[in-house]
């Protein structure tokens, strides 16, 4: 929802974001899971619980953590932003996805990828701790890029 929020505000996207939602609109843009489960293995075991029905739906059949968080649980959070051709295409070709891409704006994008930030975070009594320490704003990455930055030292 926040994605397509965002994609509305930046103007690729037009139109009510509920009606979005009920056209699982944000599967194109992000066809993969929220997170997974840490552990002894970088996409640990134990997402579903025994008996859960796998989703087949873009954007849900990717889901990897579908229980209740509790404490001491390590999971990744993981939003990202793609513009693949292939999804692009198929949704332009989708009456009631197509509706809502201003496909003038989707032409900037063509060819530029995506972007994913993952946190990795600790469930906690009343929220999380994140242990992730890196660049998060424009200003930020562009000074680290640049080289103006020891991303180390802050983050």
């Amino acid at each position: 929802r926040v994605i397509l929020e965002k994609l509305k505000e930046g103007g690729l996207l037009t139109g009510d974001v509920d009606d979005m939602m009920s056209a699982n609109l944000g599967a194109v843009f992000m066809p993969h899971g929220l997170g997974h489960f840490m552990g002894l293995d970088t996409h640990d075991v134990g997402g579903r619980p025994k008996g859960h029905q796998k989703q087949t739906l873009d954007g849900f059949k990717s889901l990897r953590c579908c229980v209740e968080l509790e404490p001491n649980m390590v999971l990744t959070v993981e939003p990202g932003v793609y513009f693949n051709d292939f999804a692009l295409d198929r949704a332009l070709a989708n009456p009631q996805q197509a509706c809502f891409i201003n496909t003038e704006v989707l032409k900037r994008f063509r060819g530029f990828g995506g972007v994913r930030l993952e946190d990795d975070v600790l469930v906690t009594e009343d929220g999380i701790e994140n242990f992730t320490r890196c660049p998060r704003t424009v200003e930020e990455v562009e000074a680290v890029m640049a080289g103006a930055m020891d991303h180390t030292a802050k983050f």
